[in-house]
């Protein structure tokens, strides 16, 4: 999944909003992220379904999503990339898992799926997607940035 360039100014993470580890991880991506640099939707929002939808990719409505999703200049990224991609905007220390880039990728998603199959049951899920507080509305597209 990659492709058309992201016009809009910031990279933005798509997440699933009903999974414990998903919001755990924004929230530790948000306490990490000190130049602002990630913009956050979740896969269920308007938001996050029209930005894909801007760049042709859809996702099965049945189906939970099982990753998240990282738009940026150079396009969607999901699975490890995505993730690699968020730890390298964070600088240093987090940075340094970029060089994992090099381990080949079916290894690297077949254990970024796994844990993805698994994160309901291991972390649980919500009813509904996690709200910001008001001081971080602003980094998330579905609540008016």
């Amino acid at each position: 999944m990659t492709d058309p360039p992201q016009t809009a100014p910031h990279t933005v993470i798509l997440f699933d909003g009903v999974c414990n580890l998903c919001s755990a991880s924004v929230q530790w991506i948000i306490e990490r992220d000190t130049t602002a640099t990630f913009r956050f939707a979740s896969l269920q929002s308007e938001a996050g379904t029209a930005l894909l939808a801007t760049h042709g990719v859809t996702l099965n409505a049945n189906a939970d999503p099982d990753s998240v999703i990282l738009v940026d200049h150079e396009g969607v990224h999901e699975h490890s990339d995505a993730a690699l991609r968020i730890a390298h905007g964070l600088g240093r220390p987090w940075s340094l898992a970029w060089s994992l880039r090099f381990v080949p990728r079916f290894v690297r998603d077949g254990l970024y799926r796994w844990v993805a199959r698994n994160r309901y049951r291991w972390f649980g899920r919500k009813d509904a997607c996690w709200l910001p507080t008001p001081d971080l509305r602003a980094r998330f597209l579905d609540q008016g940035a």
